[in-house]
């Protein structure tokens, strides 16, 4: 029941995410939501898009701990929960990790242990990647998925991050502040038409 709850709370989060009423959907190759689909929760996941710009501008706490909460109720297998969060603040440091990040902008690197990082558990800390970058955006922030810094973040990075003892990085986020006038729907990259990926049978 009450992880029944918090599903539900986090859908009713995703439903005010920004761009949820688009009429149209450019040459995504994805269908257009409808007018009586366009309150649906999963709207922010047919509209969602990886911000390419952010604006200078601080993420408050709280949106902060609702972004957090999102992450931890990702589904994992036998509800292990391998993750860790290590929300990086400080503007030298995130400097350090992505060049030219802008004031205000944070970077939520999600870690397992090490002795885990099987492809269960990388698959696990996908899932919580997925949920902060989207609840990030139902807020009306910017959000973007990163792996390239990983293995930097890893060699050099782990202390000054204070990552947990045998844990390294799987991915991060990075969330921020939108200049304004951004449309998610055409700001975001064109997909192959469903009928080229998908096989009934």
């Amino acid at each position: 029941m009450k992880r029944l709850l918090s599903s539900v709370i986090i859908l009713g989060l995703l439903a005010l995410a920004p761009g949820c009423n688009s009429k149209t959907r450019g040459n995504r190759g994805i269908p257009a939501l409808g007018a009586a689909e366009s309150d649906n929760p999963i709207a922010v996941i047919m509209n969602h898009y990886a911000a390419r710009t952010f604006t200078n501008g601080a993420v408050t706490q709280t949106e902060l701990d609702q972004i957090l909460a999102a992450g931890a109720q990702a589904p994992s297998a036998s509800n292990r929960q391998p993750w860790h969060f290590t929300v990086v603040q400080n503007q030298n440091l995130t400097n350090q990790m992505i060049p030219n990040i802008n004031d205000g902008n944070i970077l939520i690197i999600i870690s397992a242990f090490d002795g885990q990082n099987n492809g269960q558990v990388i698959l696990d800390c996908a899932l919580a990647t997925q949920s902060i970058y989207l609840a990030a955006q139902a807020l009306g922030l910017g959000s973007r998925i990163y792996t390239g810094p990983i293995n930097t973040i890893n060699q050099r990075f782990k202390t000054d991050l204070g990552l947990p003892s045998g844990y390294s990085a799987v991915t991060l986020v990075r969330v921020g502040r939108l200049p304004p006038g951004i449309d998610a729907v055409s700001a975001a990259s064109s997909r192959k038409p469903l009928d080229s990926i998908v096989t009934y049978k």
